[in-house]
């Protein structure tokens, strides 16, 4: 079945929504993998190249979760990858959509500094280079 641009664009709230959540409490509750599920077969369903690599991080975090123990950085570092790379196919979407794209872009990145403890990824790289050269 088909789904309409509405049926899309509730969720892609939804999962703004959940983004805005408490994650750890999240990966606890049952559900989730439908989530990820059901977020992986709508980007493949839009047939669109440039879609792959949100989806293979998609899939990628959808294992871990999958998997009982939470490794904060590589959590991190995923959703700050799934944050860029939304902001990056904003363009192929329709008019209607490109603003909650934007905000799921945001939310990615925001989760992606909750659960990195307030840092982001590259944030943690560039201490890491400061403390080498020290």
């Amino acid at each position: 079945m088909q789904k309409d641009d509405s049926q899309h664009q509730v969720h892609l709230d939804a999962t703004t929504d959940f983004l805005g959540s408490d994650l750890q409490e999240a990966a606890t509750k049952a559900g989730l993998d439908n989530r990820f599920q059901r977020w992986i077969e709508e980007l493949k369903e839009l047939h669109i190249l440039e879609l792959h690599p949100v989806v293979t991080d998609l899939q990628a975090l959808k294992a871990h979760f999958g998997s009982g123990t939470l490794d904060h950085k590589l959590v991190g570092q995923l959703l700050h990858r799934l944050g860029d790379n939304t902001a990056l196919v904003v363009h192929f979407a329709d008019d209607s959509v490109q603003p909650r794209l934007l905000n799921l872009s945001k939310a990615l990145l925001e989760a992606a500094r909750q659960v990195a403890g307030g840092r982001t990824a590259a944030e943690d790289d560039l201490r890491a280079d400061s403390a080498l050269r020290k």
